[in-house]
This record gives structure tokens, C-alpha cells and sequence, in this order.
């Protein structure tokens, strides 16, 4: 999505205003009620969005691949307002960090940011069209195998490190919902399990 983006003027002032970062695995980018300083685009890695209900409970929204960036992130910032979402690198990650009052400034200035915020939120969208699907209708199973395939497609590999806690985390479910419907789905000869791994057939 990005290539065009970078293709313009707007690339010399995209790289001018913003400073390449490296963060690790599990840092957390934006908290919950936090307000948004910087925008990241990535470059290298993931990024996980997250929704977090009164109890503490994570939902997984969607993640944000290389050349994307984080839409709620950029209309929070355009308003001023605190985040609605928990964002946690994924994947150790590269990112271009742009400052908030930039990315607000570009949407004047270059049709071509315009389009990719436009482009962002369709994708983001038809994301959370899919969660919300998925939660009303889908039964656990299929939720699960969804989650495991998105990791897989997100990692390049069927063998995915992932602990149950973290997949309980992502879907809302109790870790011992994920253990035995994993187990269930083991026997479905549909994946094998070994510790912290899981591997889909």
C-alpha cells in the first residue's frame, strides 16, 4: 500500500519528519486512554490491536502489517483524544515514527496521505465487520482456527509459538476453553500441540 505513498514529494517529508525505531516483541506502542504523540508506520514486523472491555479482557481487532499504520491512532491524534486501544508489537518490529501534528498537517497538504488514511480505515472497517461476525456467529472452534491462521499467514509458517493464555487473551476466552478446544481439534487430526507450539496440519 505504501509503495505509491513514498513514490511522491510527500516521501522526502515523510522520512524528514520521522525517526526509525526497533521495538521488541510485546512492547506495548499505544495504551488504552493514552494520547497518541506519534504515528507508526511499520516497515518490518507487526503490530497487534487489541480492545480491552471493564474486566481487563483483551479482544484481538486486527494487526498492522509492513507498509500500514494504525487508523484509530491517526483520528485520535487528529482530534485530540485518548486511545481507544491497546497496540502490542506482535512481531519485533521496525517502524517509522511520524509526530502526530505531521500526520494531521499532511491531510492538507498531500492527496496522497489522504488516500492512504482512506485506504487504512476501509481495511480497518471490513476488519472489525469480520470480528464482530465472528464473535455473534461463529462457534469457538472456528474463532480459534481463524486466530491460528491468521497467525500463520502473518508469520509465514504453520508452526506458530503461542502460549493458550495468549490465545485465551486474544479471543476472550478462559485459557481452559482454548486447552480443551485445542485438544478437541487435536483429535480432529486438525493441528498437533507441544509445549508453547502449536502446529496446524
Amino acid at each position: 500500500m505504501y509503495e505509491n505513498l513514498f513514490q511522491s514529494l510527500l516521501n522526502k517529508e515523510v522520512y524528514a519528519s520521522g525517526s526509525v525505531k526497533q521495538f521488541a516483541a510485546g512492547s506495548v506502542m499505544v495504551n488504552l486512554h493514552s494520547y497518541i504523540k506519534s504515528i507508526p508506520i511499520v516497515l518490518k514486523g507487526s503490530i497487534k490491536v487489541v480492545q480491552i472491555d471493564e474486566d481487563g479482557r483483551e479482544l484481538l481487532l486486527y494487526y498492522i502489517k509492513p507498509g500500514e499504520s494504525c487508523i484509530m491512532s491517526i483520528l485520535a491524534a487528529r482530534h485530540n483524544h485518548t486511545s481507544k486501544i491497546k497496540a502490542i508489537i506482535e512481531e519485533d518490529a521496525e517502524l517509522l515514527l511520524i509526530p502526530a501534528n505531521k500526520a494531521s498537517e499532511w491531510i492538507k497538504e498531500f492527496p496522497e496521505w489522504t488516500d492512504f488514511i482512506f485506504d487504512l480505515y476501509q481495511k480497518r472497517f471490513e476488519a472489525l465487520l469480520d470480528v464482530v461476525n465472528t464473535v455473534a456467529f461463529q462457534k469457538a472452534d472456528v474463532r480459534l482456527l481463524q486466530l491460528l491462521n491468521q497467525k500463520a499467514s502473518l508469520f509465514h509458517s504453520k508452526e506458530i509459538v503461542v502460549t493458550h493464555q495468549q490465545l485465551a487473551d486474544e479471543l476472550g476466552f478462559t485459557r481452559e476453553a482454548v486447552s480443551r478446544t485445542l485438544k478437541q481439534m487435536e483429535k480432529e487430526k486438525l493441528l498437533t500441540l507441544s509445549r508453547n507450539k502449536i502446529s496446524l496440519m
